[in-house]
Formats: structure tokens, sequence, C-alpha cells
């Protein structure tokens, strides 16, 4: 059966066309433009789970940015299950490919790891085991797609990572994972995906940076992430913070230097405060690494003062985090918690909840990479 979706270069204004500049949109943070090309590809197909996945993906996308406010939560809740649904359907009418079973693999994915950030361990099992089995058969339909690599070797890697009850699910799984071969299978995707070679890029700066702690992997990644989405200071940051942990000052003050350039270059009183913002966000990073506490906490504070819960609803609740942390690392604990339990508290805690909740169990270390997120 001919594939609605192939690996081969489509004509102009097709519906890989307009998938991939979607992407490309998405991790520029133009959100509406991605959303608007995305929604063109459900009208035009809308029994194919390929619009639909990407409609969620946009959700993901403004959850991954701060945007953790209870409606869009459901939004991406339903979208995800839109995705399921409909590639399932698919394949019950025997109108399926590979790339049917790519995006419920991706879906279930997206929704088994959407569990595992709020620690619901089992609630992420059946959702993770049926994503293997969707991924696995895409690859087993087309051999040379090379975008599948990107959710086998995420869970070829993170399973070789995982500990306690995570690591006993893997053994229901029959897939202990291998840390080499996900990395392999990650760089592949990068390297030659149609559609999951900036995921697998930005994946990649990830693990390098925050877990793998190999800042020379790290680093021509995130160059090359923030030389290719101006749009977006995030790769910028996470650039200056490589800087930081190879203790390169002269190319951090650079980065940094750049990002305050950017802000006074905005129009727009929101798009300067997203840059200004992300500089002292990178500041209060260097001195954290450096053990002045204080210091950071000054930064932090002046982010606070010009917080904004609508437009930056992450730099509300990261730099609380931080202070928690800084805490901390100065042992004091009781304030450390003060932060944390704030942070438990909003309505949108950003992303930073997850965190909290895992030092409110355990305090911050020094030299913990989380430091530099």
């Amino acid at each position: 059966m001919a594939q609605e979706v192939s690996t081969t270069p489509s004509p102009k204004g097709s519906a890989q066309e307009t998938i991939i500049r979607g992407i490309e949109l998405l991790y520029d943070l133009q959100f509406d433009g991605a959303e608007a090309l995305f929604s063109k590809v459900v009208a035009q197909r809308p029994k194919d789970p390929a619009g639909h996945f990407y409609m969620a993906m946009v959700t993901w996308s403004r959850l991954s940015s701060g945007f953790w406010f209870p409606e869009v939560v459901k939004e991406y809740g339903d979208r995800i299950d839109r995705v399921i649904t409909v590639a399932k359907t698919k394949i019950a009418d025997k109108n399926d490919d590979c790339f049917t079973f790519f995006y419920l693999g991706g879906a279930l994915g997206f929704k088994a790891r959407f569990e595992l950030m709020q620690r619901k361990w089992l609630s992420a099992y059946n959702p993770a085991y049926e994503a293997i089995g969707a991924l696995k058969h895409c690859s087993e339909m087309a051999p040379t797609n090379k975008d599948v690599l990107l959710g086998l070797g995420i869970f070829d890697y993170y399973t070789a990572r995982l500990s306690g009850v995570l690591k006993f699910l893997t053994y229901l799984f029959l897939h202990k994972g291998n840390k080499e071969e996900g990395l392999k299978k990650l760089h592949i995707a990068a390297d030659k995906g149609t559609f999951s070679n900036i995921e697998a890029k930005s994946v990649l700066i990830h693990i390098y940076l925050f877990l793998e702690e190999d800042y020379q992997k790290a680093l021509p990644l995130a160059r090359e992430l923030a030389a290719r989405f101006l749009n977006n200071p995030r790769h910028k940051f996470f650039e200056g913070v490589i800087y930081i942990r190879m203790g390169m000052d002269a190319s951090y003050k650079e980065a940094l230097n750049f990002l305050r350039h950017r802000s006074r270059q905005q129009t727009s009183k929101p798009e300067a405060r997203l840059w200004a913002n992300q500089a002292l966000y990178l500041e209060a990073s260097y001195h954290l690494f450096r053990k002045e506490y204080d210091q950071a906490r000054s930064k932090l504070g002046t982010i606070l003062l010009q917080a904004d819960h609508l437009s930056d609803p992450a730099m509300v609740a990261w730099p609380l985090l931080k202070k928690g942390m800084s805490y901390d690392l100065e042992g004091k604990r009781e304030k450390a918690l003060e932060y944390y339990n704030d942070i438990l508290k909003m309505v949108n805690g950003a992303g930073a909840q997850f965190l909290a909740e895992k030092y409110i169990d355990t305090p911050a270390k020094e030299g913990d990479p989380f430091l530099g997120y």
C-alpha cells in the first residue's frame, strides 16, 4: 500500500513540506503559526494521525515553555488521545502504513512521558509498552525509516538509566535498555531523520548536558540550534550554560551579551523581557555554579520583580526553584522547602513543580547539573 506520508521528498505544497515547516516554527516558538499549518494537514487528511500528532506537539511545546495552565494540560491530553484514536482506527480499517505506527508510537510515548513526569509509574506502563511495540512494528515495516529511531533511541537510553520501581517495570518490557545503542540511534535520527532530526538534537543536548555531563558533545548541538532558531532564547541559554560548565568564561560572556543585545532589539515589551530574563537567568546559573548564592538570588529576584505570569510563566516558577536550590546548597533546608512548597501551590508550576517535588524528597547538592536548567 502506498504511504500517505513517505520517507522521500514530496512535491511543493505537500503535507510533508507543511509538516516540516510547522516543526521549524515550533522550535522557533512560533506556536500560532505552527498550529495554523498543522490544522491544514488535519483538514486535508482528517483520518491520518500525522496532523493530529503535530497539533498535540504544539500543546506539548507550550507546556515545555512553561504554559502549564490547567486548560493547556487538558488540551494536551485530549490531543494525544485523539492521535491514538485516529491511528488505531486506521489500523483497524487495514488502511495503515509505517507512519501510522510511527505516530501511534510517538503519541503513546508522549502519553507515558507525561505520566512519568507526574511520578505515576503504573499509569505510564501501558502506553509505554504499547509505544515500543508500535515503533518496533514501524521499523520492521520500513527498515530505512530513520525517524523511528528517535523514539527507540530514547527508550534504549533512558531504560538503561532507570532504577527502583522504574527499573522493575523495564523487566516487564523484557527490554533492559542500552545507553550506547540509544545514543547511536538518537544521533542517526539527528543526522538523517526527516521529521525527528530537530527533536533528536534537542534530546541529545539534554542528555549530554544534564545526564552525561559531556559538554564537548553538547556544545556543537546547542550552537547549531541557537544559530538556527533565532526567536528562541533557550538554545543560546544552554550554550551559555555549557560554557560555564567548561570554564570558558569569555564565551559565556559572549552568550550573555548576545541575550542582552537581542533583548534591546525587540520592539515589544514582552519579547524584550523574555530575552532579558534569559540573560539574568544565565547569570544566576553562573553564580550558582560558582557558589555565589547571594549574587544568584539577586539576579533571580530581578526576574521575579518583572514577572509576567501570562507571557513568560516559566520565569516565575523556575527562579523560585533556583532560589530554593541556593538555600539547600547553603544548608538552609527549611528556607529551601518554603520555596519548593510555594511552587507546588501555584496554579501554573511551569514544569518546575516536578523538580520541586524531587528536592522536597532529597535536597539539592553542590554541582547538581540542574542548577543550569
